[in-house]
């Protein structure tokens, strides 16, 4: 039989209808912004939310999957939407180099790869952060470093749940040494608290995935999926340069295609990652190569879809791979 693209329930039903508690940029920047937080895309927003609850406003300058985050253009707009925010969160690693022409050098800034292990010349933010924290380190933050692309870096951070608790609690720290008058500190605790279970609980089911799966080969399509995969103890057998190619929109080489195409036939592959939003002729040749081959197709996709939380999104992802790999 021939497996079908097994898809996240969110992306069943793909809408471009802001978050719920959230505005984007065509919401709220037209009047010089006046949100409290700003974050680069709707997933950081998300959890930002989530921390302070309804009574401070968080907006996102990305907020639909219309737009790619690689090579989105920022606009008037959102210049005056981050530049009015009094705390800003990106993701950082060159995946949204737009928000270094927006961010004021005085605004204290989260940037969350810095909070990965695999950040080249990261010492990782663990639970003392909090007390190693500075002002010369919070200027630091605020000084724009590490947008760039880092060769051999996969910034798509937020699909690794372990690096994400990590950031929850940065984030929640910044918010609380920034915003005291406008989040009651008990109520953010128990907010980071939630959260931080509910991420754990995620964890503890990639664990498992890891204990049962541990060596399997995966097919990136992009890097997307690579946090995710590593996390399920998957051994990643894409060919060198595929991902990255697509990627960056270049075409692959026709001698990486036929080594994709053989990796899959030759069942190398128990799982195929491909990411949604993006792609092209050499994706849907692998896809078609691998539904010949019975082999499951999992697509991923790199912003919030409607109303879903972040942790809804990421357990639908962790369901789908769940369901793939069990056969």
């Amino acid at each position: 039989m021939s497996f079908p693209r097994v898809l996240p329930v969110a992306l069943l039903a793909v809408s471009t209808v802001a978050l719920a508690g959230c505005s984007g940029a065509a919401e709220g920047a037209g009047d010089g912004g006046g949100a409290t937080i700003v974050a680069s895309t709707n997933v950081y927003a998300q959890i930002a939310q989530e921390l302070v609850g309804d009574g401070v406003e968080v907006a996102s300058v990305i907020d639909t999957a219309a737009q790619d985050p690689h090579a989105y253009e920022a606009s008037a707009r959102d210049r005056l939407l981050v530049q009015d925010a009094k705390l800003v969160i990106q993701n950082g690693g060159g995946y949204d180099g737009f928000m270094e022409e927006l961010v004021a050098d005085d605004t204290p800034v989260i940037t969350a790869v810095e909070f990965s292990h695999d950040f080249p010349g990261a010492e990782g933010h663990e639970a003392d952060h909090a007390d190693e924290h500075t002002d010369d380190e919070h200027a630091d933050e605020a000084g724009h470093e590490g947008h760039d692309h880092i060769e051999g870096f996969n910034e798509h951070v937020w699909y690794d749940v372990h690096t994400m608790i990590h950031v929850v609690e940065g984030i929640a720290e910044e918010i609380g040494h920034e915003l005291p008058d406008l989040v009651d500190a008990t109520e953010l605790a128990d907010n980071r608290d939630a959260l931080v279970a509910e991420l754990e609980g995620l964890e503890g089911r990639l664990d498992a995935l890891h204990a049962a799966h541990e060596g399997e080969g995966v097919f990136l399509t992009e890097p997307i999926g690579g946090y995710l995969a590593a996390s399920a103890g998957l051994d990643d057998v894409t060919p060198e340069g595929f991902a990255e190619s697509v990627e960056e929109g270049q075409d692959v080489p026709p001698a990486t295609l036929l080594d994709a195409t053989r990796v899959i036939e030759a069942g190398d592959a128990a799982v195929i990652l491909t990411n949604a939003q993006t792609g092209g002729a050499e994706t849907e040749r692998v896809i078609g190569t691998a539904e010949e081959a019975d082999v499951p197709v999992v697509e991923l996709s790199e912003l919030l879809q409607g109303d879903e939380t972040y942790v809804e999104w990421m357990a639908d992802n962790v369901t789908a791979l769940e369901g793939a790999l069990a056969g």
